[in-house]
């Protein structure tokens, strides 16, 4: 089912912003079909706001680092080093972790609570078609580096 990478990438499926992309979208959709009490609309927007802002701080630091050890963020791109420190030494997916917050502070400031019944669907398509092939990549790829890595971090939080 390989869509993109090279033959040194992990061949991700679709690109994981489109995925949660999508379930923002189809969940606006549902709330504008079938529509459900939110937060009132300040509340939502200050915590959706600090979850966008946390989430959006979060993706740029890790980007920074990854430019820093000269490997690439995008999943579907050759991985040349294992990064273990800064957020990637409390998860293995911080980037997803990022984008899962991000996408709940989009929820909570547009009221689409429908996205947030979504997004365990989102999780679980990052979960298979995304981390698992990484993980099997870069276990291919770095070896016990990565097995040892993946012994003591967790692969979410």
């Amino acid at each position: 089912m390989k869509m993109f990478g090279t033959n040194d990438s992990p061949g991700v499926v679709a690109p994981p912003p489109l995925v949660f992309a999508s379930g923002l979208i189809a969940g606006g959709l549902l709330t504008w079909l079938f529509p459900v009490a939110a937060l009132p609309a300040l509340v939502g927007y200050v915590i959706g706001g600090v979850l966008v802002v946390s989430g959006v701080g979060m993706i740029l630091s890790i980007h920074l680092t990854m430019k820093k050890a000269k490997t690439n963020i995008e999943p579907w791109k050759p991985t040349t080093t294992i990064i273990k420190t800064g957020f990637y030494g409390y998860s293995r997916n911080p980037i997803y972790v990022g984008m899962a917050i991000i996408y709940i502070g989009v929820a909570a400031m547009f009221g689409l609570v429908w996205s947030l019944a979504i997004l365990p669907l989102c999780i679980l398509f990052i979960h298979f078609l995304q981390i698992l092939p990484e993980e099997k990549y870069l276990e291919a790829k770095f070896g016990s580096s990565y097995i040892d890595y993946k012994s003591r971090v967790r692969r979410w939080v």
